[in-house]
């Protein structure tokens, strides 16, 4: 029997009323993916997209469509409350039964993978050249950055959550993308994930 993960009601709901919503929650620098019920209660901004291929789409776009076929779903909750951020990611009709990894980059998506940029941080890596990844641990980690490191179901759903202890910066912050593995923490590794398969667009 085909299982639907906790959010999947809202995201039919945005897609069917709005096509594409603005939105989102929060929990504390690690991935939640089986507790849903452990949200604030305040409203959150929400940014529900279906996956389309690059030229198709400028809020959700898939540049694998193995790992994410054109016509899966993305959901993004953002909540800021308390000083702490809450970030929610609910995908449907993934590929089944696979890990991904997901971060929140400083660029909007673009019709390349690379497009996005690097990932946000808080406290910005000195030592990392404009524009490219940071890969030391200190600041590539899940309390400086938002992972979402989610495996699938055997339907292609997945639900992941994470909360940090800080509030984006205004304009800082554009886009979710999805990437081909959980991310690495090891020195000279730390934040990476493999290709970056698919990105949504979220004013974060």
């Amino acid at each position: 029997m085909r299982t639907t993960p906790p959010a999947v009601g809202l995201i039919l709901t945005a897609l069917l009323a709005t096509g594409c919503s603005q939105g989102a929650p929060s929990t504390s620098g690690a991935s939640s993916t089986d507790n849903p019920a452990a949200q604030p209660t305040t409203s959150p901004s929400v940014t529900a997209s279906i996956f389309l291929p690059p030229g198709q789409s400028a809020g959700a776009i898939t540049y694998d469509e193995t790992a994410v076929p054109e016509g899966a779903t993305a959901d993004v909750q953002v909540r800021v409350q308390g000083g702490s951020t809450f970030v929610q990611f609910t995908g449907t009709d993934l590929e089944a039964d696979r890990d991904f990894g997901a971060h929140v980059h400083t660029q909007p998506c673009g019709d390349e993978p690379d497009d996005a940029g690097p990932h946000y941080q808080d406290e910005v890596d000195p030592e990392a050249a404009e524009g490219e990844p940071s890969t030391d641990p200190e600041y590539a980690n899940p309390e400086n950055e938002v992972w979402l490191d989610m495996t699938t179901d055997d339907s292609g759903n997945a639900y992941v959550t994470s909360t940090v202890e800080w509030e984006f910066r205004e304009g800082e912050a554009h886009s979710l993308v999805l990437h081909d593995e959980h991310t690495a923490t090891h020195e000279g590794h730390a934040g990476t994930a493999g290709d970056r398969l698919a990105c949504v667009t979220v004013e974060f």
